[in-house]
């Protein structure tokens, strides 16, 4: 188990964004995640640019673990990144 900080965005609707979580969940990681697209106004426009900090093109699944930014459902990478 990692003792990095794991924070996950997401979109509700995206298969990559569920194979995400749904890895993290088998590895039994504790993560942060925010699902943008169910965001609004203000908040939504927030977490964009703090997505964009770490992944210009702002596509999803953006996994962030530690400083390592993931793009994209990459399972090896996510376990590698984990120390799995």
């Amino acid at each position: 188990m990692t003792d990095k900080k794991v924070k996950l965005y997401t979109l509700s609707t995206c298969s990559h964004c569920k194979s995400t979580k749904r890895l993290l969940a088998e590895c039994t990681i504790e993560y942060d995640f925010v699902e943008v697209d169910l965001l609004e106004g203000d908040e939504r426009k927030v977490i964009l640019e703090d997505i964009k900090k770490v992944n210009p093109r702002c596509s999803f699944p953006t996994l962030i673990i530690g400083d390592k930014v993931i793009v994209g459902y990459k399972e090896k990478d996510i376990k590698e990144a984990l120390g799995l």
